[in-house]
């Protein structure tokens, strides 16, 4: 018996949403992708005043990262030199910090932990936000090769 969604999720509307559930499907199930996602926000209503969309956009703009470090090869020696992270990367990293985070988390079913992390991130903690911090901090350890970059 198939269950109802609950939470309104617009569907093809916004591109950045259609991305999310994308990377949240495992095995091509995008319909089991989209109820966890549906119930997700159901959990985050229910946890907070504000909108839960709201809690999912400020999520992803609080995790996503603004430079990271790539490894470059200079006369035989590898150094990890620092660079901006392009637009599209940015969001790339983001989702997949929040969703790795979210599956880390053991013990509840997939909507709740993807809604904890949600619900962290937008309030700047959590495993992604570590994530984006330890990757700011080697970028910032790495500021001396900055002069090697393209």
């Amino acid at each position: 018996m198939a269950r109802p969604i609950k939470a309104y999720v617009p569907q093809g509307s916004d591109p950045l949403l259609e991305k999310f559930i994308n990377c949240l499907m495992l095995r091509g199930k995008k319909s089991v992708a989209r109820r966890i996602f549906a119930d997700t926000l159901d959990v985050i209503k229910t946890r907070t005043k504000d909108a839960p969309m709201e809690v999912f956009s400020k999520a992803l703009l609080n995790v996503t990262p603004l430079v990271e470090v790539r490894p470059k090869r200079v006369a035989g020696s590898v150094y990890q030199v620092p660079v901006e992270v392009p637009p599209k990367r940015q969001v790339a990293l983001s989702i997949r910090w929040i969703l790795s985070a979210a599956r880390a988390r053991k013990g509840v079913p997939m909507a709740h932990k993807l809604a904890l992390e949600l619900l962290d991130a937008s309030a700047d903690q959590g495993a992604a936000i570590k994530k984006k911090q330890d990757v700011l901090k080697m970028a910032q350890a790495n500021k001396a090769f900055a002069h090697l970059a393209k």
